[in-house]
């Protein structure tokens, strides 16, 4: 039987979630609306005051708020309580521009961690785990957003941080580890590591893997669990909006379970701002309904996914997101196709003879755009089969075109030539 860490909301019925939600909808616009000049300078514009927000509908009379609005009130500018009622300050690493900064009052990190804690009981994490945190410490909120929960739900934290990767395998072998939070591109890279070590990670003691800060795909998800022999779930959360614990897969790995109490999360279409329907693919919009420090009103996150209201076989009732398909500022267009690295990364990983690392260059010649998806073949296929290796990238090719519509280069390379990556993936160089 599932254990749920909050049965009160994790399984309530949908009118009291509703009821919840519009209630606290209320407070949070008029906390903006009376402590964030920016929002009320919005909200004036559009002749919306608070007052307005009658009923949960309503919240589409309210603005998005994109990450260029937390740049250019950069840094606390949005911040909702003085300096002096802030416990902790987090922030993105900025390489785009100006960092995103965001705050938390103590209620917002008891919050967090209660948020945390039921993203990894979700997942089958409990007081007898012991969960080894490869997410790097610092202005990242990953790392501290799951080591609190983990610890609120009593199991033990081995806070590794990222790098050092022999390092890590060894103290997970030494120290029992049963739960790895990291990427997952790191956990793959970790597994090879093992392998070259000469430890076989399945014979590790390590139950879960609990990933997210990048899209993972079905197909890497089955790969991780081929690899490690390990239960992978998939987790849901960004800084703007709280860090971790937005939502997460129980052991059905059926939909990421929201935490309906703290957000509502809406499904739009990307251009022309309109609701999608339940099943309907478009961007995830968030809006906080308990953070004190920086509430946030419709926040744009560029991830794409769906919704599913249906109650879980898990007993929870809670909306559910599909895993994070990709994301509108990801997605390349190629020649007027729409091309996204998840959709590369499927057939990769479905395919024999190859390794699930990556990369895609995309270039200009002369007025057409080029595609070019550089990935690395097992040790067998390079070392005794390289007759093999033109049939194979053929293969690659076609099926390619078969997802993508488009004829794109591929160019196998050496096994363990293409970078590896602690933190997130990064899979593409365009240099158009």
């Amino acid at each position: 039987m599932p254990i749920i860490w909050n049965k009160k909301w994790e399984c309530a019925p949908r009118k009291d979630i509703e009821e919840i939600q519009l209630e606290r909808l209320k407070a949070t616009v008029k906390r903006v609306y009376d402590n964030v000049p920016y929002y009320r300078k919005t909200l004036d514009s559009m002749g919306v005051h608070p007052q307005d927000i009658r009923k949960l509908d309503d919240i589409r009379k309210l603005p998005f708020t994109t990450k260029d609005v937390l740049r250019d009130n950069y840094p606390f500018g949005l911040f909702a309580v003085p300096k002096d009622e802030l416990l902790r300050v987090h922030a993105s690493s900025g390489t785009t521009g100006k960092p995103t900064v965001v705050g938390y009052t103590r209620n917002d990190l008891e919050t967090w961690s209660e948020l945390v804690a039921r993203v990894v009981t979700q997942a089958g994490v409990t007081n007898k785990d012991m969960a080894q945190v490869a997410f790097g410490y610092g202005l990242f909120t990953g790392a501290f957003g799951l080591h609190y929960g983990l610890e609120k739900v009593g199991a033990a934290v081995i806070p590794v941080s990222v790098g050092n990767t022999e390092r890590q395998i060894m103290l997970m072998q030494d120290f029992e580890a049963t739960a790895l939070i990291s990427t997952p591109s790191y956990a793959l890279y970790m597994a090879e590591v093992a392998e070259k070590m000469g430890i076989y990670p399945k014979k590790l003691p390590l139950k879960y893997g609990l990933f997210g800060s990048e899209a993972c795909t079905e197909e890497m998800r089955q790969e991780l669990e081929k690899r490690w022999g390990i239960l992978v779930t998939d987790n849901y959360g960004l800084s703007e909006v709280m860090g971790p614990g937005v939502s997460g897969e129980c052991q059905f790995q059926d939909g990421m379970h929201i935490a309906e109490d703290h957000f509502i999360v809406e499904i739009i279409d990307p251009v022309t701002e309109e609701p999608k329907d339940y099943g309907e693919e478009g961007e995830v919009v968030i809006t906080t309904l308990t953070k004190e420090a920086l509430p946030i009103i419709r926040y744009r996150t560029r991830d794409i996914s769906s919704l599913n209201p249906e109650p879980c076989r898990c007993g929870r009732t809670s909306m559910r997101m599909k895993k994070i398909s990709g994301r509108t500022d990801d997605m390349l267009i190629i020649r007027g196709v729409n091309v996204f690295p998840s959709q590369i990364e499927s057939v990769l990983v479905q395919s024999e003879g190859l390794t699930p690392n990556y990369m895609l260059v995309v270039t200009k010649n002369g007025y057409m755009d080029e595609l070019e998806v550089q990935v690395e073949v097992t040790e067998e296929i390079f070392t005794d089969r390289f007759k093999e290796l033109e049939a194979l990238e053929k293969r690659i090719v076609h099926r390619l075109y078969t997802v993508l519509g488009l004829n794109a280069k591929v160019r196998l390379v050496a096994p363990n030539s293409l970078k590896r990556f602690e933190g997130k993936a990064q899979r593409v160089k365009d240099l158009r």
